[in-house]
């Protein structure tokens, strides 16, 4: 998957998760996941600028997917938390129906 369709991506899901301030379980990760997106769209931006040299521009690539791995990881983590919220939400409404 190119760079770009992971931001594509990430952006899509940031769009979905606004104003929910995700934060990664792991202790090096201390960023929340606006501050990695906004990262990460200032390193497409220089790349696709296109006047870096080629080792330049493939430390920023490396740092982009890396970053990308970070939100994707994040996001996926907070998903799972909804999920087992709701689940957990649906079932003591289901019981109460009952």
């Amino acid at each position: 998957m190119t760079l770009r369709k992971v931001y594509a991506n990430l952006i899509f899901d940031r769009k979905k998760t606004r104003g929910v301030h995700a934060m990664s379980t792991t202790k090096n990760q201390k960023k929340t996941i606006e501050e990695s997106l906004s990262d990460l769209e200032k390193l497409v931006a220089e790349l696709e600028n296109g006047e870096l040299e080629l080792d330049q521009a493939l430390k920023k690539f490396e740092q982009g997917v890396k970053l990308s791995r970070e939100c994707q990881k994040t996001l996926a983590e907070t998903e799972m938390k909804i999920k087992i919220l709701m689940e957990d939400e649906l079932k003591a409404t289901d019981e109460q129906l009952k």
